[in-house]
């Protein structure tokens, strides 16, 4: 490449790069703000239904916030723990895998499936996010702690040395 068509090239990428928001701006692939602000509403109201304990309209509010929102991994892992503090671990472990296909690196999904499993006896996959956590959290967090001690309490009241 010479050295004017290098110049060249930079200046049709740095046109294209400017160019870029206009092109967003004028019907790109952004979603419209009321939609995310909808979607961001309903997420608001379906967190104070988890933190009431209100299982069944938590379930509800997130259905539709996935439902719009595919990729969101919070609103996949609140679904998950709602399900499994309404007792159907089938369902909690699927949409905790799904939070964790979506950001493999999700401290809350991998703390609240790792419970799930101690739960369901699992006390083996458990351990398994726990060591996630251990790569995860590099200088310590609330979640690995919390799983941590939920897995120390499991091997207590289960007679099991580790």
């Amino acid at each position: 490449m010479t050295r004017g068509s290098a110049w060249a090239f930079a200046a049709a990428a740095a046109l294209a790069i400017l160019a870029a928001p206009a092109a967003f701006a004028a019907g790109g692939q952004t979603p419209a703000p009321r939609a995310a602000e909808a979607a961001d509403g309903e997420l608001t109201t379906a967190k104070k239904a988890v933190e009431d304990g209100d299982w069944a309209r938590a379930i509800a509010l997130l259905t539709r916030v996935v439902g719009r929102d595919t990729r969101n991994a919070d609103a996949y892992n609140l679904l998950g723990y709602s399900y499994r503090k309404s007792g159907d671990f089938e369902l909690a472990l699927r949409h905790y895998k799904t939070a964790l296909g979506i950001d493999p690196e999700h401290r809350g999904a991998h703390e609240y499936i790792g419970e799930a499993y101690l739960e369901t006896g699992n006390l083996e996959m458990a351990e398994k996010h726990l060591e996630a956590l251990d790569d995860i959290c590099l200088l310590g967090c609330e979640e690995h702690t919390e799983l941590k001690e939920a897995v120390e309490a499991y091997r207590k009241k289960h007679g099991i040395g580790g």
